[in-house]
């Protein structure tokens, strides 16, 4: 059985609150740990082989690729999850951009809100792209048509008479 097939089996056998905070807790520090090692390395690049990267993040190979498929939209070339082993080799290079951008989206603020970002981006560039996420999430409504404005369709007729029938 594949890793990543351990790893979603994991998740879903999950059943109670209770689990799934005890889990999560123990998962995520082992997470926000992995990251900060890459962030202080300055490196976007994560190669070796599973077991190898998993032993030195203090992970079993079924929780790094746990780790991968939450980093997995943020490589500059997605990995095929489903087809790695604990003697796979990996090579995949980070965006910490396109990172910091799916923490804020994740509402990760134990990732996003870690100090050793600073090694990676200033403040400046780190409230910039909390920006940009923010205006990314602004949802415009367009302006409300009246039922006796002329039907947006084209059709001549009132709104009220074409489209807008009940």
């Amino acid at each position: 059985m594949s890793l990543y097939k351990q790893w979603t089996e994991k998740l879903e056998s999950i059943q109670t609150q209770e689990e799934y905070q005890e889990f999560f807790n123990v998962y995520m520090s082992k997470e926000a740990e992995c990251y900060k090692n890459i962030l202080l390395s300055k490196s976007p690049l994560i190669e070796g082989k599973i077991k190898d990267l998993a032993e030195k993040n203090n992970m079993t190979p079924v929780e790094f690729i746990g780790f991968l498929d939450g980093a997995n939209t943020s490589f500059k070339e997605e990995l095929a999850l489903d087809t790695l082993t604990e003697e796979s080799e990996i090579k995949a290079e980070l965006d910490f951009e396109k990172l910091l951008w799916n923490m804020h989206d994740a509402k990760a603020e134990w990732l996003y809100g870690m100090e050793e970002w600073e090694n990676i981006f200033d403040e400046n560039k780190r409230k910039q792209i909390k920006k940009d996420y923010n205006r990314s999430k602004i949802v415009v409504k367009g302006e409300k048509i009246g039922r006796n404005d002329p039907c947006p369709c084209g059709s001549g007729l009132k709104y009220k008479k074409c489209c807008g029938k009940k």
